[in-house]
């Protein structure tokens, strides 16, 4: 029943798994050995199933450039990854959605991480009296000693070592709402604490 349900969403998901090939099996397993042996028989396998990846990527990512971009990203994993291809009865579509499915997650990752960075930049730049004179500077260090542990760890992982919110999320066992949580009081604090210094 359990696994039952597992393939329905899964076929939900994937709804182009449960499409047929163009080809037959055989004749797709034959083009996938004779793209390992020569690369340029891979462009027969990107005609086959380009529509289908650019269609399966461009309902998950509304730009279509990135969807685009993406798409192309796909297909170099693949033709970079064909000699670890193995065929085990499931179409070689499906191999390439799990590499699309990888990239878009990657890809949002990576988008969420710039966005964060930036977002938290900006507040830093903004908060009052923290100007690049040695004494903000020195007094910003010290209300950073004087943080809670956990904002304090989330504040020097971020800053001083640039990681992201997934990263340090996993570096101190908490979901990564926990950290933009820490970050935020650690930051609203902060500015606190150098407004009153400067005010």
């Amino acid at each position: 029943m359990a696994a039952g349900r597992f393939m329905l969403e899964k076929a939900i998901d994937y709804p182009e798994s449960t499409l047929k090939d163009v080809s037959s099996e055989t004749d797709e397993r034959i083009l996938i050995e004779e793209a390992k042996r020569d690369r340029r028989r891979f462009g027969e396998l990107y005609e086959l199933h380009f529509e289908r990846v650019y269609a399966f990527i461009g309902r998950r990512v509304r730009d279509r450039a990135a969807a685009q971009d993406l798409t192309a990203d796909v297909f170099r994993k693949a033709l970079e990854g064909l000699d670890r291809f193995e065929w085990r009865g499931a179409p070689f579509s499906t191999w390439l959605f799990r590499i699309a499915s990888n990239a878009i997650a990657n890809d949002r990752q990576r988008a969420a991480r710039e966005t964060t960075g930036s977002d938290l930049d900006a507040e830093k730049g903004s908060a009052p009296g923290v100007g690049d004179s040695i004494e903000n500077r020195a007094a910003l260090y010290r209300f950073v000693r004087d943080l809670p542990d956990d904002q304090r760890r989330v504040i020097q992982l971020r800053f001083a070592e640039e990681k992201g919110i997934a990263e340090i999320a996993e570096a101190i066992g908490r979901t990564e709402g926990a950290v933009k949580q820490l970050q935020y009081r650690a930051i609203q604090s902060l500015r606190e604490r150098m407004g009153e210094r400067n005010g």
